[in-house]
């Protein structure tokens, strides 16, 4: 599954401090951000359905995230 997420990651550094963490918690998925879209878009490709951890990893580290339909 693909979900899409707006998030406050603004910067290059924040995707890089998150990215080990990201690579962990799911380590086959496929991810990137849209730092140009005005969402700040986060798009992670996952076989399991976990958007409310993605929520979590996102609060856990300050930043805001809503899954966007």
């Amino acid at each position: 599954m693909i979900y899409v997420f707006k998030t406050s990651v603004n910067t290059e550094i924040e995707i890089k401090e998150l990215k080990p963490y990201i690579d962990k918690l799911f380590p086959f998925s496929k991810w990137n951000f849209d730092l140009e879209d005005c969402d700040n878009i986060f798009r992670i490709e996952i076989k399991e359905s976990k958007p409310h951890l993605i929520i979590l990893f996102f609060k856990v580290f300050d930043f805001h995230c809503e899954k966007l339909e």
